[in-house]
């Protein structure tokens, strides 16, 4: 491709228009308080053969099941900690570990339906960003709103971590000898409050010990960030005013379904490559 001269002074008027519209939109910089992304990383995990832990009453049934087939998973919680990495200025290790719900259907026997049953996993994993340095103490004038009217406690610029994941794929899921693999008594430690809350019963009581225990393949995909509390100067164009009335009129049932478009989609599947933000073209499609 060959470009003229021409084409770079046209080029260079439209970008210096732009350039001139845009810092005629804008009216002042503004200093504000934000945090600020450091860095940030993101990943794809295949958790092999992680081991599922039941309360004592759904070990009973996994004890006599002879089948179990994985139904989904959810991440109840993660926890995370930040430490600074020694010898590396400005590095941190961010520690997560994820605490997962797995429900199973359990088959007791060939004629039976199977049963429902929840259990527990963990996983942990670690890694290493960039979080600049520093380490300021904040004080705010701000008063907590109870009786006493404290102030708040104060706060540092230290990096924060954060996670950002989805429920995780369930890839498999194995019934299992418990002498075959490992310790059938392990436990899964200490637990948090929250993560036991969502269980009916305690992982730590069994009236024997087990004699199977199941395993399950998770695929998880994580964004994990470190951030800084920062005062960062930017370009304000103006206040935001919200532009749409509140409204309080409601609908009639009926009425608000005639807006919902006919679901073509759902009666009509596209076919591979039409589906909309594909770049392939040959098929056809309408917009």
């Amino acid at each position: 491709m060959v470009l003229s001269v021409d084409n770079f002074y046209l080029g260079g008027t439209e970008m210096s228009e732009n350039r001139n519209c845009i810092q005629s939109k804008i009216k002042e910089a503004v200093c504000i308080d934000t945090n600020r992304v450091y860095d940030s990383c993101a990943d794809k995990d295949c958790l092999e053969d992680l081991r599922v832990y039941f309360t004592s009453s759904a070990q009973c049934l996994i004890d006599k099941a002879t089948n179990v087939r994985c139904r989904g998973s959810e991440v109840l919680n993660a926890f995370i900690e930040v430490e600074r990495v020694p010898f590396n200025r400005g590095f941190y290790s961010v520690d997560i570990t994820y605490f997962f719900k797995v429900c199973l259907d359990v088959f007791c026997g060939h004629a039976n339906p199977p049963t429902i049953v929840e259990g527990l996993a963990s996983f942990s994993k670690k890694c290493i960003l960039y979080g600049s340095e520093g380490n300021v103490k904040v004080f705010s004038s701000e008063f907590a709103s109870c009786e006493t009217d404290t102030q708040l406690e104060m706060t540092n610029t230290n990096p924060k971590a954060k996670v950002q994941t989805v429920d995780p794929i369930c890839l498999d899921a194995k019934l299992r000898k418990a002498h075959d693999c490992c310790d059938p008594c392990h436990k899964p430690g200490r637990l948090p409050k929250c993560v036991c809350r969502c269980f009916d019963g305690d992982f730590d009581c069994y009236d024997h010990e087990p004699e199977k225990i199941v395993t399950v393949t998770l695929g998880i995909f994580t964004i994990v960030q470190l951030e800084r509390d920062v005062q960062m100067l930017i370009p304000a164009y103006d206040f935001c005013i919200p532009s749409k009335e509140c409204s309080c009129d409601t609908d009639n049932p009926c009425d608000a379904f005639r807006k919902i478009q006919f679901p073509v989609d759902e009666f009509f599947p596209p076919k591979e490559g039409c589906l909309k933000g594909d770049t392939f073209t040959g098929c056809g499609c309408g917009d």
